[in-house]
């Protein structure tokens, strides 16, 4: 039997173990803009969003070898020197494409913040705490989830920092 595009993602399973109030969104799965940074802001268009409270996810690793996740707006950019001071590195690099889904256990374009494989240390860009609600993948190409910034900060153990260009 074919699963149907808008059933529960673990991503909302762990929303719901923790008691942290979500509103799903879903959208039509097709081919956005190359870049992450356009395909961001397709996703939040196709939902009617505010591109600036659709954060995407992106995921580096630091010099010392630490892996460390970043949300930002999909309009922005990540500033790598800025993203390796708030992470407390030396330096960062994000993770190849090839790389995401051995890492964190989710794929290019679907990748969240929350259920991965390990919880890596998690910053998100300032702005994050300035809306009611902002927008993350909810684990799959299709799927978002719409959540309080300071429920989803704590349950991450997440910080804020300046992080892009």
């Amino acid at each position: 039997m074919a699963k149907k595009k808008d059933e529960k993602t673990n991503v909302m399973r762990i929303l719901d173990q923790k008691k942290i109030p979500y509103t799903p969104h879903f959208y039509e799965e097709e081919e956005g803009p190359e870049g992450t940074r356009d395909y961001g802001v397709h996703v939040a268009q196709a939902l009617g969003q505010d591109p600036r409270r659709a954060f995407k996810t992106l995921v580096a690793k630091g010099a010392s070898g630490a892996y460390h996740v970043f949300d930002i707006p999909a309009t922005d950019s990540l500033d790598l020197k800025k993203a390796a001071k708030a992470a407390g590195e030396k330096s960062i690099d994000l993770l190849p494409v090839k790389d995401i889904t051995a890492v964190t256990g989710y794929i290019r374009g679907g990748c969240s913040p929350v259920g991965m494989k390990k919880q890596y240390p998690t910053i998100f860009h300032q702005t994050a705490l300035e809306f009611e609600t902002i927008y993350v993948s909810a684990g799959k190409i299709g799927a978002q989830v719409e959540v309080e910034p300071r429920a989803l900060l704590g349950l991450l153990r997440a910080e804020t920092a300046d992080i892009i260009i």
